[in-house]
């Protein structure tokens, strides 16, 4: 199962996310949610990683 970790409020945030996060070998996904004009971007990783992608976010300023 996948959790979120964190809301991106454009596209390009949500891809620079994933970005990050696949550089730290974490598995990553992203999920539009909302209409069109008003969407957010949700970054999902796996369960069991979910403490430690937190803590690179964290570690990188996020």
């Amino acid at each position: 199962m996948w959790t979120v970790v964190y809301m991106a409020h454009n596209q390009a945030d949500g891809e620079k996310i994933k970005e990050l996060l696949g550089s730290e070998g974490f598995l990553v996904k992203i999920r539009a949610i909302g209409k069109e004009d008003d969407r957010v971007y949700e970054v999902l990783v796996p369960n069991g990683e979910v403490q430690e992608a937190h803590d690179v976010l964290v570690d990188l300023g996020y």
